[in-house]
């Protein structure tokens, strides 16, 4: 759909507006002795807590109240349905394990979305106070050192990327096997970095982040920021993310070429 200047500029004050509600959400319970996690996993430990469910809240009053005909995508509390064609896609606490652990890996991500994916995100960190903004012809982090660009690494041989994921076992067994695989290619490899690892491909820092068992609100955010830095982000066959499952984002086209080819490859073993 065409979005024109003004719709742009709302629709990016209404990004920053939920970011900035969602902080003090956060912040209130991060780090708190007491906090309780609730586990909604069928199978694997799935923490939920307070701050994720008020954080959506706020957000969710914000959008009704600035954006009422729009939908909305929440991972606490799911679907709405809109008229306008477009969809906020809200992760109030992305990496929640690491929240409960103490770790500042976590963020908000918040974005907006038409049916062709994410036109605008925000990968939002509280307790350090960065906020990565993409899309609109905006890219750009704002924290403590002040408001930077936002610009991917160039090109360079698997050989010497730096690789980043959340879990060492990715996904399922093909998954983890199709991963290690591209890692041990790789010059380097670190985990547990949940959102914060697509907002350090956005910066220049690492190549790679590569995941699978995605949900949509998990990846639209990352999407928009990576995109608008100069990076791109598929699933692992060259298709479009935005709907979760398995990720590959990378810093240029040429080394998501390379990390394409040897995941195709070992994912069909």
């Amino acid at each position: 759909m065409t979005i024109d200047s003004k719709l742009q500029a709302e629709l990016i004050r209404v990004a920053h507006l939920l970011a900035q509600a969602a902080r003090p959400e956060t912040l209130r319970h991060f780090r708190a002795a007491g906090l309780v996690a609730q586990d909604k996993g069928a199978e694997a430990f799935d923490p939920v807590t307070i701050a994720d469910r008020a954080a959506e809240e706020v957000m969710r009053n914000i959008l009704a109240r600035e954006r009422p005909n729009d939908a909305i995508l929440g991972e606490e509390y799911g679907a709405t349905s809109g008229t306008t064609g477009l969809t906020w896609v809200l992760d109030p606490i992305d990496g929640t394990r690491g929240y409960i652990s103490g770790t500042p890996t976590w963020g908000v991500l918040i974005s907006v979305a038409d049916d062709s994916g994410p036109l605008f995100g925000i990968i939002d960190q509280p307790f350090i106070g960065e906020r990565f903004v993409g899309g609109f012809g905006l890219a750009e982090v704002t924290g403590p050192t002040g408001i930077h660009s936002l610009t991917t690494r160039s090109a360079r041989d698997l050989s010497e990327a730096i690789i980043l994921t959340t879990f060492p076992e990715v996904g399922t067994k093909p998954e983890e096997h199709a991963f290690h695989g591209l890692a041990k290619r790789a010059m380097l490899t670190r985990y547990g970095m949940d959102c914060y690892g697509y907002a350090l491909l956005a910066a220049g820092q690492v190549d790679l982040v590569v995941e699978a068992g995605l949900n949509a609100y998990d990846i639209q955010a990352p999407i928009a920021v990576i995109q608008a830095a100069g990076g791109i982000v598929t699933d692992w066959r060259g298709g479009p993310a935005h709907h979760g499952g398995r990720a590959l984002a990378a810093a240029n086209r040429d080394i998501h070429a390379q990390a394409l080819t040897i995941l195709h490859e070992l994912i069909n073993d």
